[in-house]
């Protein structure tokens, strides 16, 4: 998982990147409008929603564009209407990519998502086809240089984590979607500063892959997909070794 582990990383300074360019705002901004109408505009019991949030603060999204969002999804002000779909299919190689968008036209996104996995050698499937090979769970990643592992094990543990993985780089707490928020609040109160904290879909099981063009075939639709103005999140259960991640992204 090393490699998979790697490439969310890469993810992430990327995304920050977006973020100071104000790209991904709006992506963050239909997140929380989602979560809102679904669960209401109150954080303190709605947790999907205290998640949109707290992944917007991470980007930087200014407060006042939150709080907008939350009212739009509430009809305080003029409401925007969007909807959350899946979808599912198959990288080249057989890895299997899944793909969490929020649209107000479920047609022309559907198409645009079909063309997308045809046009890098993908193929879009049915629903269920790969969904069961993965997990939500929330992963809270810190720097190994800046923690101490078995400090940041026990208070994880005591604070309801599930387990901590290692990478080349991270110590990587994982946590039920459930006791996420709970886990996260506690290490930050300990004194533990995280790099990156969200609740995921983890894959349960990879497909390796070794050889350079397949690899970087694969990397392609992922970031053609993360392009998509309508697209959320994109997961997939490939695992690219680092070395050739770092030469592909070199």
């Amino acid at each position: 998982m090393a490699g998979h582990s790697k490439w969310a990383q890469i993810k992430h300074k990327k995304a920050k990147e977006d973020a100071k360019k104000g790209k991904i705002f709006s992506k963050l901004t239909r997140a929380i409008i989602v979560a809102a109408r679904q669960g209401g505009g109150n954080p303190e019991t709605n947790p999907q929603l205290a998640n949109a949030i707290e992944k917007a603060k991470q980007y930087n999204l200014p407060q006042e564009n939150i709080e907008r969002a939350i009212k739009k999804a509430t009809g305080e002000i003029g409401a925007e209407n969007y909807e959350q779909i899946v979808y599912e299919g198959y990288a080249p190689g057989g890895v299997a990519v899944l793909v969490e968008a929020m649209t107000d036209n479920r047609n022309r996104t559907a198409a645009e998502i079909r063309h997308i996995f045809s046009r890098h050698g993908g193929n879009l499937s049915e629903t269920g086809s790969v969904a069961w090979m993965f997990e939500k769970k929330g992963v809270i990643s810190f720097l190994k240089e800046k923690v101490n592992e078995e400090e940041l094990l026990s208070a994880a543990l005591d604070a309801g984590a599930e387990d901590l993985e290692e990478d080349e780089s991270y110590l990587n707490v994982i946590t039920s979607p459930k006791n996420f928020r709970e886990v996260r609040e506690a290490l930050e109160k300990a004194g533990f500063n995280y790099e990156r904290a969200e609740i995921t879909m983890n894959p349960t099981t990879t497909v390796k892959i070794d050889e350079k063009e397949t690899a970087r075939k694969v990397l392609r639709l992922i970031e053609a997909l993360e392009d998509h103005d309508d697209v959320q999140e994109v997961y997939s259960n490939f695992d690219i070794p680092e070395a050739l991640l770092d030469e592909i992204e070199g």
